[in-house]
């Protein structure tokens, strides 16, 4: 099936590509393939005019407001302090002057945050989304973008999950059910 986008009511969402989290092991894809691709879409899109949402997740110096999944008894994340740049996005994204810094305190983008609103007021219905981790961050703002009526287009190698299984399975069947799941160079070839 050929890949349409319309330049005008399509932007990026990038998930969590910052510091702390793309320094972690992932695959199926190296954090540095997935942060390549991403950088090469961002780029499309800027030389397009299309706008580009970076989300990142911050939790406050307390650590009070971040997810804590209390596991018999006890929260599994214990006290840990992040380091300092933990929340900075990695260099290769940018940001760039015109792009927008979504900050969210949880798995998904949507929740509690202006990204819907800064989306809709841009006239935009279709979102290009990739990042760390497919099944995490990833999947959880796909959830919310099919729940909103946001048409998708997953570039499957612009992201990668903790494991392999956990990245398969949510690109083959969970965002086959959403949208359309496509490869980064397709997605080029269409914005060129």
């Amino acid at each position: 099936m050929e890949t349409i986008i319309d330049k005008t009511k399509t932007a990026l969402v990038v998930i969590d590509l910052q510091k702390g989290i793309a320094s972690m092991p992932t695959q199926p894809y190296d954090a540095k393939v997935v942060i390549n691709n991403a950088a090469n879409l961002a780029k499309a899109f800027r030389n397009n005019g299309m706008p580009v949402f970076l989300v990142r997740v911050l939790t406050s110096a307390d650590g009070k407001d971040r997810l804590a999944p209390i596991v018999d008894g006890e929260n599994p994340w214990g006290n840990r302090k992040m380091p300092a740049d933990w929340s900075e996005i990695v260099p290769e994204m940018g940001p760039e002057q015109t792009d927008f810094i979504i900050t969210k305190k949880q798995w998904g983008a949507f929740y509690g945050t202006e990204l819907d609103l800064q989306l809709r007021r841009r006239g935009i219905d279709t979102i290009v989304l990739c990042g760390i981790a497919t099944n995490i961050g990833v999947e959880s703002t796909a959830r919310f973008a099919f729940e909103y009526g946001y048409q998708q287009i997953f570039a499957e190698d612009a992201m990668a999950g903790r494991n392999s299984e956990e990245h398969n399975f949510t690109v083959k069947v969970t965002f086959a059910r959403m949208g359309r799941v496509r490869k980064t160079e397709d997605i080029l070839a269409v914005l060129e």
